[in-house]
């Protein structure tokens, strides 16, 4: 895997940082009682957590907010894919389980209150470079509607963009067949690195519990996005 994180990510927030997970030989299958357990307990809590406490105000979902506008997009009208999640709650519209490798997905992006995307590594063609998205910058996303992602952080390979921190792409979605996987891990700019790489092996070590196989991990910041993040 070859991810490059752009200059004019950098340029715009110097503490932005990405974190990358490599899957090999893993597992994808129905998601097991303790995990979907956990996933709705989790949600419980969640929203009569929000009965107190706005969405607005929690630290995770305010500090994406606040990054969506500097990079010029509408946190009003493409929200982060977590705050989307935790607004749904609000409303008792519980996430309902897919299989684990999504479901565990939403789960790490729910607790630690960031956006994540996991993927096909099959279904990327060739070096993945995260930008800038433009007007032209449009796919079929895993809510069934065309996106355009103008200022919005998107993943691009080869065949054009695949995903974002807003809704990922149907073209390189994760399903029961997958046993090799990309997640991305839009970690908060606030989060020092030496705590991104803490949270990055909890995250990996409790997926490959459930799905078995290997994992290497990567954070691309402003010392790195120059160089290639191979993993």
């Amino acid at each position: 895997m070859l991810v490059k994180l752009d200059d004019s990510i950098t340029e715009i927030e110097p503490s932005f940082k990405i974190g990358i997970i490599h899957y090999t030989k893993i597992i994808v299958t129905s998601s097991p009682q303790m995990l979907k357990g956990r996933l709705q307990l989790f949600q419980e809590q969640l929203f009569f957590e929000m009965d107190d406490k706005p969405v607005n105000d929690f630290a995770g979902i305010k500090e994406w907010r606040a990054l969506w506008k500097k990079f010029g997009a509408d946190p009003n009208r493409y929200r982060p894919s977590m705050e989307a999640m935790y607004r749904r709650i609000a409303k008792q519209n519980y996430i309902t389980p897919m299989h684990s490798a999504v479901d565990l997905n939403n789960f790490f992006s729910m607790q630690y209150e960031i956006p994540m995307g996991i993927y096909d590594v099959a279904k990327i063609q060739g070096e993945t470079n995260i930008t800038i998205g433009t007007e032209e910058t449009t796919y079929v996303g895993l809510n069934g509607r065309d996106n355009t992602l103008k200022n919005i952080i998107t993943l691009q390979d080869e065949a054009g963009p695949y995903g974002s921190p807003f809704v990922d792409s149907a073209r390189t979605a994760v399903t029961e067949d997958t046993t090799e996987a990309l997640q991305i891990v839009f970690l908060r700019p606030s989060l020092k690195i030496e705590e991104s790489k803490k949270l990055l092996e909890s995250m990996a070590s409790m997926f490959t519990q459930i799905h078995g196989g290997d994992f290497k991990t990567n954070i691309l910041d402003t010392n790195f996005h120059t160089s290639k993040g191979e993993l």
